[in-house]
């Protein structure tokens, strides 16, 4: 049975292949990622894939690792992590009433071999209107700093919930794959992982 490699120490993303039954370890990549003013798929697919290749060099076993990016977008432009409340807040506030898209980018690296896949999957979220008391109250409550666009999608609703999101919800509609706004695509990586031999 292939030994598969998670190259993050993201919670979220733990919990994802958790749930989708995926036997893994996680070795935490070393890559700085890049971060970008303006969205191209291809400065994304190359944060997901050196961070795969970081830990696939420093290991010295065959593996499949795993490496993953997730941006926010609004208008070509990337939301990136908020360097501070009032940031976060001014992403919250140009977000209100429009959607976006999050896009993620996932990696395969075989350590043995160094094949490569990379594939990005697209979600659009639109968020309702909010108002300022809305917006200041999630951030002293989440403090969601360490999140692109500074916003968790499970802090407002959960798989179950989102083609029929809640009226206090952020998020009004929601249009592709609920957990690759969460940080991967279980689908997608599935479907990669079968492929990739």
């Amino acid at each position: 049975m292939r030994r598969i490699i998670l190259a993050s120490s993201s919670p979220r993303r733990k919990e994802i292949l958790t749930k989708g039954n995926i036997d893994f370890t996680v070795v935490k990549s070393d890559y700085k990622e890049e971060s970008f003013k303006f969205y191209k798929e291809s400065f994304i697919k190359k944060n997901s894939l050196y961070k795969a290749l970081d830990v696939a060099d420093r290991i010295d076993y065959p593996a499949i690792v795993i490496g993953a990016d997730t941006m926010v977008i609004l208008d070509s432009v990337c939301l990136l992590k908020p360097a501070d409340f009032s940031e976060a807040f001014f992403m919250l506030k140009n977000l209100s009433g429009k959607t976006h898209k999050v896009i993620t980018s996932v990696s395969l690296v075989n350590s043995a071999t160094k094949q490569t896949l990379t594939e990005t999957c697209s979600t659009l979220v639109t968020f309702r209107e909010l108002d300022d008391d809305e917006i200041q109250n999630y951030l002293h409550t989440y403090k969601p700093l360490d999140k692109a666009g500074s916003y968790g999608i499970q802090d407002f609703i959960t798989i179950d919930k989102a083609n029929n999101p809640p009226k206090n919800s952020f998020i009004q509609k929601i249009d592709g794959d609920y957990y690759n706004v969460v940080g991967i695509s279980i689908e997608q990586l599935k479907n990669m992982l079968k492929r990739f031999d």
